[in-house]
């Protein structure tokens, strides 16, 4: 054995496919946290290059959807409001579900949207999705401003519930996220998934409270009602925003328990199938 044989090279990784159920390694995501940021940032700029309107298009979505339920479900249909003016109740429900709806498109896409890169650089690949619904908080702080000047017009003025919107978002992200991560590992395998996730979502828009409200149903059905994690996130929006709408109360600690459900069984599933996305994707 030579000289040049035996000198000490430095420690040696093997990287090799998992099996069965493995560790989140949460800890390893932390550890590239900066390439998080960068995935977020190219994702925001991604969707607004060589676009007319740009950012207005965050802006103009959930409005123009503010008007069509005005019109139909405010004027013609007459549906109960809870005592706000029908545009701003439903307005202060599609910021949100706005957020969460683009958020769960990018995240079930993000891993066949990102292929090259996932055959040729190793790195946390849960970092993808996560990213995907991380870039959409530009949009939710642009129409979060948009619900801000129509709460002034119509002199409706937040109370100290107002507190619990940084953790009403943070439960939509969830949903979204354990919801993405289910999808967008499915994705890898079975293309149908992108034509299922626009059904999926416009379904789910009007299982949830967005252009009626909760206090349609009574207990206990308003309670299993929060199995839907978005329906505590919408109802939760309404509350902490326009004062004078009865709190949540037990459906929104449903919805937290359905959304932590949601995530860490998608993330799991998320992992167990990451083996095979460089092969197959």
């Amino acid at each position: 054995m030579t000289n040049a044989d035996s000198e000490f090279v430095g420690p040696v990784s093997e990287i090799a496919p998992s099996r069965g159920w493995v560790a989140l390694k949460l800890r390893e995501l932390w550890a590239y946290r900066e390439l998080l940021y960068f995935l977020v940032w190219r994702d925001i700029k991604v969707r607004y290059k060589q676009t007319a309107l740009g950012a207005a298009w965050a802006i103009i979505q959930p409005f123009f959807t503010m008007v069509v339920f005005s019109v139909f479900f405010g004027s013609l249909a007459k549906m109960p409001s809870d005592g706000i003016p029908y545009p701003i109740f439903a307005f202060a429900a599609l910021v949100p579900w706005t957020f969460f709806a683009n958020g769960l498109t990018q995240a079930s896409n993000s891993l066949v949207g990102n292929s090259a890169l996932i055959k040729k650089v190793y790195f946390p690949r849960l970092a993808i999705p996560i990213a995907g619904v991380l870039s959409n908080l530009v949009d939710f702080a642009l129409a979060f401003l948009v619900l801000l000047l129509m709460m002034i017009y119509f002199k409706m003025w937040p109370t100290v519930a107002i507190l619990w919107l940084p953790l009403l978002l943070l439960l939509a992200f969830i949903t979204a996220l354990g919801v993405g991560l289910w999808f967008s590992a499915l994705n890898v395998e079975f293309r149908d998934v992108r034509y299922v996730v626009p059904f999926l979502t416009q379904f789910w828009m009007f299982a949830t409270p967005v252009a009626y409200p909760s206090s349609l149903l009574h207990e206990p059905w308003r309670t299993l009602y929060g199995l839907n994690p978005m329906a505590g996130v919408v109802e939760g929006f309404r509350w902490a925003l326009l004062g004078n709408v009865k709190a949540p109360g037990p459906l929104i600690w449903v919805s937290a328990a359905a959304a932590v459900v949601i995530l860490v069984s998608g993330a799991f599933y998320f992992r167990r199938m990451e083996r095979t996305f460089a092969d197959v994707v």
